[in-house]
């Protein structure tokens, strides 16, 4: 289980506004833990790159099947494999290979993870691709056959 929402510096939930646009994506460990250090990375083809949205939402894949966190997108670059920029090559084998052979990323920059006060748990298959939401949606959602219903997933 993931205490962050526990934590006395862990960013307050109730700060974000409830109809701002969110991104619900699926992230492993190695993507999740580059989260917490304030970038998620998208191959460059994929919609979510070119999609307007204030928040990216974290379905976590293991350990607890859920989507459990959510952060303020501050920033977007374009990185090139080899080129300087947000990531490193092991980033790119460890965030980018497993899922494209695209040599060029979209990176956003993260405020700090936001912890939800209860998890959207998985009820279904996941999440594939990325889904589509308000943070009020996220918030109210016990479930991802819950959030699947609102109108943008």
């Amino acid at each position: 289980m993931d205490l962050d929402r526990f934590s006395a510096d862990a960013p307050d939930d109730c700060d974000a506004p409830g109809d701002a646009r969110v991104c619900v994506v699926a992230t492993r460990p190695d993507t999740f833990e580059r989260c917490r250090d304030g970038i998620y990375p998208s191959p460059r083809s994929y919609d979510r790159t070119r999609e307007p949205f204030e928040y990216i939402a974290f379905y976590r894949t293991v350990p607890v099947s859920a989507v459990t966190h959510y952060a303020r997108v501050t920033d977007r670059t374009e990185q090139v494999r080899g080129e300087a920029g947000p990531m490193d090559e092991h980033d790119w084998e460890a965030l980018i290979d497993p899922f494209s052979t695209e040599r060029v990323a979209v990176v956003f920059e993260l405020a700090p993870l936001i912890p939800l006060s209860e998890p959207v748990e998985n009820d279904a298959n996941g999440v594939r691709g990325a889904w589509y939401c308000s943070v009020d949606d996220l918030r109210a959602a016990s479930t991802l056959s819950a959030l699947a219903q609102r109108p943008e997933s």
